[in-house]
This record gives C-alpha cells, sequence and structure tokens, in this order.
C-alpha cells in the first residue's frame, strides 16, 4: 500500500525573494536571531561568521561577483625584511651553535693553555773575523735576533700598513679586516686578499702547520687570542719580525738585510723596509733574487700604503721610489761564506750541540780574505776564457796553523762546494818537498848531485816537463827545475813508505800509495792539508794544524770555547827544515816559480802541474805566511797549457805582496841573501862553481863528495845512509835530446854499476 503524501509541503529558502527584498543589492544577510538551534543559541561563532560573511560578500558591491575568492592579504616590503631578518636571526643562532660546537671540539684537541708557551727559535751563530767583522750567519734562520728597539723603525711600520692596519687596536682578530677579505674574494671569485692578522701569522709560525684546514684555522684563532692576552703589541712584533720567512732562505728581519742589502736590520732605508715588508705576501715569487721587478712593483705598493696610514709623507714615498731598485744575488754571495760553512763544519766537533744563539771568532783576518777574493777572481775573470779556467782556490795560514784567509771557489753564488777543504785532486810536482825532505833525513844535502837522465823503474819511464835531461844535478838544482827522474831515483833511494811517512807527519791525511810516482804528486791530496804540510818547514819543524774557530761565546758574552795555545809537537829536523827552505827559495829565485818574487822578500815555494793540465798549483811561504794556490776545472777538463809557474804563481804573489804590504821583511831560517845555502851542521860543504867540469875531470878537489869512476859519477854525501834502499833503475850516459830518431842506444849503465864501480 502507497504511503500517504504530506499535505504540508516544505518550502526550501531561495535567494530570489532576498535579491527582490534587498532592493537587488545582491546582498544576503541573516540575523542572528534568525539562527536558531535547539535551545535557541547560534552554533556559528562570531570568528566564523565574520569569515563567511567575508566570503559570501566578495569584496564586491554592484558588481554583480566581480571580486576574487580566497585572496590573502598582502605583505609589503616591510614584511619581507621582516621574515628576512627572523631566518637570519634563526640561521645565525644555529650557525653560532655549530661553530661554537667546532670550536669547542677542536680545542678540546689542543693541551691546556697554561701549558702553552713560545718554542724557542731556532739558534743562529755569528761568524766573525779576528777583528769582529760578521762572515756570515749559519743556522735555521739565517741571521740572529734583533729587538725591536734594534731594528729600523720603517720596518714594523712597512709591515703594518701592508698586512695589519689594525694591529695595534685589535684583539688578536680583526673583524673588519676578515670581511673585507671575505667580500673582495667572493667579487675576485679567487682568494686574493687573506683576513689573517699579524698575531694570528705568528700564531701558526709558531705553532702550527701551513696546512689549510678547519682544525688549523680554529687552532690559529685560539692560539692568537692567548698571545693577545699574554704578551703586549711590541712583543709580539718582535716575535713576529724575528721568525717570519723573507724568502731565499732568510728567516727574520737580521736574516733578510744582510741577505738582499748587504747591512743591518738597523740600518734598513724606508725603500728597502717597504721592499721587505712586500716579501711577506709570497716571499719566494717575489724575491729580489729572482724577481727584482715584482719585488720593486710590490714595494711601491707598500709604501702607498704607509702614506695612507700616516706613516709616511708623500715627500718621503716620492724619495723613495727614486731609488734604484735591490739587485740582490741568487745566493748568498762571496768567499767569506766558504769560511762561514767550513766553521760550521767543525763548530760541533769543538763544542758539541748548537743550543743557543753563538758567536764564533775565527782566525780569519777579513783584509786577507778580502786580498784572497780579490786575487782568484780576478785571475779567473781575466784570463779564465783565454786559458780554459773555470775554477780557483786558496788558502793562507800562519805558522801556527791558524787560517787567515781562504777562497773555495770562484764564486759562492754558484758553487758552494769548497775546492780548499773538500776537493782531492794530485798535487804534482809540489808534492816534491816531501822526497827531498825525505832524502834530507835520510842523510843527503842540498849538493848531494844525481844524474839527470832516462830512467827506467818497472815498466815506467818518467820524463822532464821540457823533455829533455840535463845530466848530474844537485838537489837543490833538481828541486829548483822540478826535474821528475831525480825525483823518482830519490823516492827508490829513501823508499816510497818512508816518504808517505814523512809527508803524514808533516800534515797529509789523505791516503796516500807508496810508490814510484808519488814523486811526481799522483795520489790526491786537499789543498788545504797540502797547504798545512809546509807549514813545518816555515816554522822550523813544528806541525801547523789547520784551524778556525779561536772562540765561541753566547750572546750575552758568557765563553763557552777558548783555543789555548800548546807546544806544537816538533815532525821534521830543524836543519833539515832550514835546508828545504833553502832549497825551496831557490825555485822562487831560478827556478819553476820565479813568478812567485815579491819586492823585498825572498819567498820559498813549489810549482805543481799535473797530466795533460788537468791541475795547477803554487805552494809557497815567507816567514809570516804559507800560502797554496790552485786552478782547475771542476770535470776534470785540461787546462790551456797552464802549470804552477804560470797563474798560480802569479796569484800567489798578488795576493801574498799585497799581504806584506807594510810588514818589515824577514828571512827564513836557512836562507841567505845572497842565495847560498846557509851553513850549517850536516849541510855538506858548498859546491864549487863549474860543477859539471869536476864532474868530468879526474878528481875532486873541492872534497865535496863526488868520486870519479870512469867517467861516470859515484855521488856520496857526509850524512848518506849506508844503508838506504836502492832502486831498480837505469841512468843512461848519453844526452838523449842529441840522439836522432831511430839511433841506436847505448847500454845503461845502472845505479849498481856506479856505485861498484862498474
Amino acid at each position: 500500500m502507497a504511503p500517504r503524501r504530506s499535505t504540508s509541503r516544505r518550502i526550501e529558502p531561495s535567494l530570489e525573494g532576498a535579491r527582490a527584498s534587498s532592493g537587488g543589492q545582491g546582498d544576503f544577510r541573516v540575523e542572528r536571531n534568525d539562527r536558531v538551534s535547539g535551545g535557541g543559541r547560534s552554533t556559528v561563532s562570531p570568528k566564523r561568521s565574520a569569515a563567511s560573511s567575508s566570503r559570501k560578500s566578495g569584496g564586491g558591491g554592484g558588481n554583480g561577483g566581480g571580486g576574487r575568492r580566497g585572496r590573502k592579504p598582502r605583505r609589503g616590503v616591510f614584511g619581507m625584511m621582516r621574515t628576512l631578518v627572523y631566518w637570519c636571526f634563526v640561521l645565525g643562532i644555529w650557525g653560532a651553535l655549530g661553530v661554537g660546537g667546532i670550536v669547542a671540539y677542536y680545542a678540546a684537541q689542543m693541551p691546556n693553555a697554561s701549558t702553552w708557551s713560545i718554542p724557542d727559535r731556532p739558534p743562529n751563530v755569528r761568524i766573525v773575523s779576528v777583528g769582529g767583522e760578521v762572515l756570515g750567519n749559519r743556522g735555521a734562520t739565517g741571521g740572529e735576533q734583533r729587538g725591536l728597539s734594534e731594528i729600523s723603525p720603517y720596518i714594523p711600520q712597512a709591515v703594518m700598513a701592508i698586512e695589519d692596519r689594525r694591529f695595534q687596536s685589535h684583539f688578536g682578530i680583526d673583524p673588519i679586516g676578515l670581511a673585507r677579505a671575505m667580500v673582495t674574494n667572493l667579487v675576485a671569485g679567487d682568494v686574493v686578499q687573506g683576513g689573517s692578522t699579524i698575531t694570528q701569522q705568528l700564531a701558526k709560525n709558531l705553532f702550527l702547520t701551513p696546512e689549510r684546514t678547519v682544525e688549523r684555522k680554529v687552532q690559529e684563532v685560539l692560539l692568537a687570542l692567548w698571545l693577545e692576552h699574554e704578551f703586549t703589541k711590541d712583543q709580539i712584533m718582535e716575535m713576529y719580525l724575528n721568525r717570519v720567512y723573507f724568502g731565499s732562505g732568510a728567516y727574520g728581519v737580521e736574516a733578510a738585510a744582510r741577505r738582499y742589502f748587504d747591512k743591518t736590520a738597523d740600518e734598513v732605508t724606508l725603500a728597502e723596509a717597504a721592499l721587505l715588508a712586500g716579501l711577506l705576501k709570497a716571499p719566494s715569487r717575489l724575491s729580489p733574487a729572482r724577481d727584482p721587478q715584482a719585488a720593486e712593483e710590490r714595494a711601491q705598493v707598500v709604501l702607498q700604503a704607509m702614506r695612507d696610514s700616516g706613516y709616511v709623507t708623500d715627500a718621503e714615498v716620492t724619495t723613495a721610489m727614486t731609488q734604484s731598485p735591490t739587485r740582490a744575488p741568487s745566493y748568498w754571495t762571496g768567499a767569506e761564506h766558504y769560511v762561514a760553512d767550513a766553521v760550521m763544519d767543525q763548530l760541533t766537533e769543538v763544542i758539541g750541540a748548537v743550543e743557543t744563539d753563538l758567536v764564533v771568532t775565527t782566525t780569519i783576518d777579513s783584509q786577507l780574505q778580502d786580498l784572497a777574493e780579490d786575487a782568484v777572481v780576478d785571475a779567473i775573470s781575466t784570463r779564465g776564457g783565454e786559458l780554459a779556467v773555470t775554477q780557483g782556490a786558496l788558502i793562507s795560514l800562519d805558522a801556527t796553523g791558524a787560517v787567515r784567509a781562504m777562497v773555495g771557489g770562484y764564486d759562492y753564488a754558484k758553487s758552494q762546494f769548497n775546492r780548499v777543504t773538500d776537493a782531492r785532486r794530485q798535487p804534482g810536482s809540489a808534492f816534491k818537498p816531501f822526497v827531498y825532505a825525505s832524502a834530507l833525513e835520510m842523510g843527503f844535502g842540498p849538493y848531494s848531485v844525481r844524474q839527470d837522465a832516462p830512467i827506467q823503474i818497472g815498466n815506467w819511464s818518467p820524463e822532464n816537463y821540457d823533455q829533455k835531461f840535463h845530466g848530474p844535478l844537485t838537489l837543490a838544482q833538481a828541486l829548483a827545475r822540478s826535474t821528475n827522474t831525480i825525483a823518482a831515483q830519490l823516492v827508490m833511494e829513501t823508499g816510497p813508505e818512508n816518504v808517505v811517512a814523512l809527508a803524514n807527519r808533516l800534515g797529509i791525511k789523505s791516503t796516500l800509495t807508496p810508490n814510484a810516482s808519488i814523486s811526481l804528486g799522483t795520489s790526491e791530496v786537499t789543498l788545504q792539508e797540502l797547504t798545512a804540510a809546509y807549514a813545518p818547514m816555515m816554522n822550523g819543524g813544528y806541525k801547523a794544524e789547520p784551524y778556525m774557530i779561536a772562540r765561541v761565546e753566547t750572546l750575552d758574552g758568557d765563553l763557552i770555547y777558548q783555543r789555548t795555545a800548546t807546544q806544537p809537537e816538533r815532525v821534521l829536523d830543524g836543519d833539515v827544515a832550514a835546508m828545504m827552505n833553502a832549497m825551496l827559495a831557490e825555485v822562487v829565485r831560478s827556478g819553476t816559480g820565479r813568478n812567485a818574487q815579491m819586492s823585498g822578500w825572498l819567498p820559498a815555494g813549489k810549482t805543481g802541474t799535473t797530466q795533460s793540465f788537468r791541475d795547477a798549483l803554487f805552494v809557497g811561504y815567507t816567514s809570516n805566511l804559507v800560502t797554496g794556490v790552485w786552478f782547475g776545472n771542476d770535470d776534470g777538463k785540461s787546462m790551456n797549457r797552464v802549470t804552477g809557474g804560470g797563474l798560480p804563481a802569479e796569484t800567489w804573489q798578488a795576493f801574498m805582496s799585497g799581504a806584506h804590504r807594510g810588514v818589515p821583511a824577514a828571512l827564513l831560517p836557512g836562507v841567505r841573501p845572497d842565495g847560498v845555502i846557509d851553513q850549517g851542521p850536516g849541510y855538506g860543504p858548498v859546491p864549487p862553481d863549474g860543477i859539471g867540469d869536476i864532474i868530468a875531470g879526474q878528481d875532486d878537489p873541492s872534497g865535496w863528495g863526488i868520486d870519479i869512476l870512469g867517467g861516470s859519477a859515484r855521488v856520496t854525501s857526509p850524512r848518506i845512509n849506508e844503508g838506504a834502499p836502492m832502486p831498480p833503475a837505469s841512468v843512461g850516459e848519453g844526452n838523449w835530446d842529441a840522439q836522432p830518431t831511430g839511433a841506436t842506444q847505448p847500454r845503461a849503465t845502472t845505479l849498481l854499476d856506479l856505485i861498484l864501480g862498474n
């Protein structure tokens, strides 16, 4: 059965009537009392009602619904700024928390601040001459520490102007400078400017490595704050200037001033201070030793910064800019640096480890050192190209072994190898004095006679330099002419072992091979030991051990070492020394060393030339100094016929003449102005004139010790050791210079034949 329909219809609300009743305004409003529910209270809240009313109104009136639904209110510029500030604040807080956490973490890895201390600066050794002139500084820094009052005031001003303008006002970190650097680097797209203060740089130099990590940067900041708390600004600046690297191996302003300007830090000018400060940006690249132009351009920037900071006036800047750019050598230069290096090689043997700044007073005479360097450099500069000579060396000692001058090479800036102390070369005939001294010890005399003739020792046939033979000669004549055949005979007669023993006793420390060829200097030695071994001849027979360190003390004057005079060891009989003086004086007077003659003096010495002209030497002495000179090439290439009597003797003469200028002349023991060997016990009688005629005759009216045996000479001597070994040699009778090519040589008469009278 179908349901019954209600007769009362429900009437739904219609907007049409509302519009009509409102005068066609399209507004529809429901009064509060129209909203009835249950207990007569409205179920719509006022807030929701207002929102609903707003949505329905559409913001329009009379426009037929022209408003947009759901539109949000505009914030405006101030709203955006408030949001930006808000988020910056939030991010800042989080950033601060993050940075603080990082700082706290890395700070926890560091030792307790109460244990922090400034590490000691590496010790410096100042090496000075006997008169106090600085020869060089050695150590990790290259220069000693200087107080701020001992430094030119331009230097700290220049450093602050270009590196840290607010150094005097900041607390170790410069936020303004850091911000400026950040902006500059962002604009440039690269790291072109740093924000570190001088204090931060000092902290890095003192405690940290140069690596760029967050940990190192955090530690640098913490250490900078600690430095500012513990030290004054002046103390920080002083530490910084004494430790910062200025390039070319120079740490600290004193080392840099000496390296680039050859002066002390307190003598540095405004222009030089600007150059030094400019190096701090890139010490190696901007070094005037590497790129003078770049160093000068950077110095101009520093001068402008000093003017802008008020340290200097426009006039001072203009004057400084007009000065010539600094042309620093590429390396420490000057022969005195060979001395400094040699001193450091000996220092630890004298005092042990170097643990504090020291002053080492040497035996070097600065004037003699300059003379020596000039002599060697001038010789190579003027004649090196012509003679194919690239290197030279010189050493001069007094009678006690004190080194007065040393030149280890032509140019220290190009080669630091010391050819006086470290190079072992053959001495050539400069070794012959030890052969003759050994013969004198065995009983020979200066007027003992030997034949200069072809000689065969085993498979070896020594020849003279001029490839000629001169017949009978006294030992004095043979040494003056540097006769090889007679020197070889003497070695075999006295014994090679005895010659080696004597050379070792006098000061040769290198290994010597005891064979016949040692007479020609075939065993290698250093120039220093060779020269020192001549000293016992000039000082009466006493050993002269070479030394350069006279005194060592601290900067405060505390004495650490003082060389004391001791009785030297006698290594040569006084009479033998006197005879050697006379014989070596004849070398200079009339022999191969004539180029070494000195006005007003009668020096003694010996020339030396090795095979193929690879080495040329002259070692000679007066009663004041013994000096050795060497020339050659490091690669062993032959020179252009340079002999010991040429360039070396000339250079020796140039140096020794200057060294003895104004010194009263004195003769060596055994040397007489008339050239006759002074008489004394065992010297033997003076030979008569015309010794060759006597040898060719039938008798010896002089009683000089020459026996005639069928036209051949049997040589004796008042002090001959009858038990001396005789050489397995043969001495020819003919004048081989006169023999035509292909001529039949006569039978050689051996020394044994001569002795036995056969």
